[in-house]
Formats: C-alpha cells, sequence, structure tokens
C-alpha cells in the first residue's frame, strides 16, 4: 500500500499542502497556529509523512513544530516539475509537486537537529553576520573622509568586536561542554592550519560530518564533481549544488593547510605539474582535505561511542 505524504510548498507567509494521493489541497498561515492547522489537515488525511522543500529558512518553523506534534517531515529539493509535465507554476501546484516527489523518491523523515544543535548553528551564522558586517565597515573606513562619519564607524566595529569575542566565547564554550564536540574539535585542530571558527562552521553546517561516506559528504558539501558522458564522448566534470557555507571555507582552509601538510602539498603540486586549471586544484583540494576530515570525525565519533 502505498505512503499517504503530504506535500508543503513553503513561501514567507504561507505554507500550502497537498495530499497525494487523493489530491486534497489547503493554505495555511506560515505561523504557530498554522502549523497547528497543517498538522490537523495531515492528521485528518492519514498522512504518514510530510515533504516541505527547503526555502532559505522559511521552512524551519513548519520542520521543527510539525516534529513537536509528533508528525514526521522531511526536507527536500525540487528539480523535477517539468519532466512530469508540470510547466504551470503556482503554490499548490508546486505542493502538489512536491508531494508527487515525496512518493517517487520514496522519501525519508529528516530527524530534527537537537536544542544544542539549533543553538550552535544560529550562533555560528551570527558570528559569520558580524564578521561580514565588521568587513563592510572597513572598507566605509577606508574610504570615508569626514572626522564624524570617521568616528561612527569606528564606535560601530568596536561594538562589533566586542560582539565578535563574545559569540566566539559561547560557542567555544558549548564546543568544550559537549563530550562529542570536544573530541571532533581535538580531531580537526590535529591539522596544522585548521583553527576554532573553521571548526565550529563546520559542526554548525555539516553536522553529518564522520556519519556518512566520502562520496556523501562531498556531495554534500558541493565539492563532488558529476559525470558529464555520453556515448563515446567524455564530458568535462563539474561541481554543482551542496552547501555553499562550508564549501567556502574549505576552499580558504584547504589552501592553507596545503602549506604544512606534505601529502596535501604534494598533491597540489601534482595537479599543477599536469597543468589543471587553478579552480580545479582549489576543489580537489577541498575535497581532500574534506575526506581527511571526515575520516577524523568518523574515528572521533567511533572513540566516543566506545567511551560511553
Amino acid at each position: 500500500m502505498n505512503k499517504i505524504i503530504c506535500g508543503v510548498d513553503v513561501s514567507k507567509d504561507w505554507l500550502d499542502a497537498h495530499v497525494w494521493p487523493g489530491g486534497a489541497a489547503e493554505r495555511f498561515a506560515n505561523d504557530a497556529a498554522g502549523i497547528a492547522a497543517l498538522w490537523l489537515f495531515c492528521r485528518s488525511h492519514g498522512a504518514a509523512l510530510t515533504v516541505m522543500e527547503a526555502s532559505g529558512g522559511y521552512e524551519r518553523l513548519g520542520f521543527m513544530l510539525l516534529w513537536a506534534h509528533g508528525m514526521p517531515c522531511g526536507v527536500v529539493v525540487r528539480r523535477f516539475a517539468e519532466a512530469m509535465g508540470y510547466l504551470e507554476k503556482t503554490d499548490r501546484i508546486d505542493a502538489a509537486v512536491i508531494a508527487h516527489y515525496g512518493a517517487v523518491k520514496n522519501t525519508v523523515p529528516t530527524p530534527p537537529p537537537s536544542a544544542a544543535q539549533q543553538r550552535l548553528a544560529a550562533l555560528v551564522g551570527r558570528l559569520c553576520q558580524i564578521v561580514g558586517d565588521a568587513t563592510i565597515n572597513k572598507q566605509r573606513r577606508s574610504a570615508a573622509r569626514d572626522a564624524e562619519v570617521c568616528a561612527s564607524i569606528e564606535a560601530m566595529l568596536a561594538f562589533l568586536k566586542r560582539e565578535q569575542r563574545r559569540l566566539e566565547g559561547e560557542i567555544a564554550s558549548m564546543i568544550d561542554d559537549d563530550p562529542l564536540w570536544a573530541r571532533l574539535e581535538r580531531a580537526f585542530r590535529s591539522l596544522k592550519g585548521v583553527a576554532g571558527r573553521t571548526v565550529a562552521r563546520l559542526m554548525a553546517e555539516l553536522p553529518e560530518i564522520g556519519l556518512i561516506s566520502n562520496k556523501a559528504i562531498a556531495k554534500l558539501a558541493g565539492l563532488a564533481p558529476f559525470a558529464n558522458d555520453s556515448g563515446k564522448r567524455t564530458g568535462n566534470r563539474h561541481v554543482r549544488g551542496g552547501r555553499a557555507g562550508p564549501r567556502g571555507i574549505l576552499f580558504i582552509v584547504a589552501a592553507i593547510v596545503a602549506k604544512f601538510d606534505p601529502h596535501l602539498k604534494a598533491f597540489a603540486q601534482r595537479l599543477q605539474q599536469a597543468g589543471k586549471p587553478k579552480m580545479l586544484i582549489r576543489i580537489a583540494l577541498a575535497r581532500k582535505l574534506l575526506v581527511i576530515l571526515n575520516a577524523k570525525a568518523r574515528d572521533a565519533r567511533n572513540e566516543v561511542a566506545i567511551a560511553t
């Protein structure tokens, strides 16, 4: 018997739901009351799973509250509407497509993050915003000529510096207080060039590290080249998709680690001698570093599991 799935198209203000099979559809507000009504709608139609599309964070409240109500929920990326003949685009059609996708792909629930994981992700995200704001204000300071404007910018930079230090302290305390995170940090920082901020970003934005295969983690970070072959033609392989945050930090850190790690350094030199493009070398180095970190994380998780 086919599992009944409720697909949900997410926007800032609305949640458009569609039950597959059956076709029942309804719109709910994207707030606590609307999500409670969505849960009742799913339950009344016998839905065993709710599937929603990742939508820039607007899906988070619904995802967490549906799980809190006892409704398993999965988050997917929808890319097959046209292939299935859905040429029009409305929120209601999108919800139907997401439900259909969940049924065809046999989507499984996405476990909700723990409260500690949510807080770590929130603090790391805010730290990234603070660092970005500081960079912007430094650029403004270099272009400012008015004394009052310069003083205002300096005051803002001082405030941002205090906030950065406070957030870094909160994040460091969270990591130190958690046995698994503390062990992961020691494992990651055993590589010279991997700093505390890198560790926090990976733990917050790539919590699957050490839990999945090297190939899977590379795809998750958008560092896995996809085949582009047909018949006798062998096309160029390109990376796409994945999580931009971890990928960006891995690009930077891999270049630093390669200055100290002989294996990464030799790997980069072989690619350079082979005449590979600079971007390809950056991607290859980042993937190599991620694979090393994934192996270290796997070992660290096993050690903590044995100890407990």
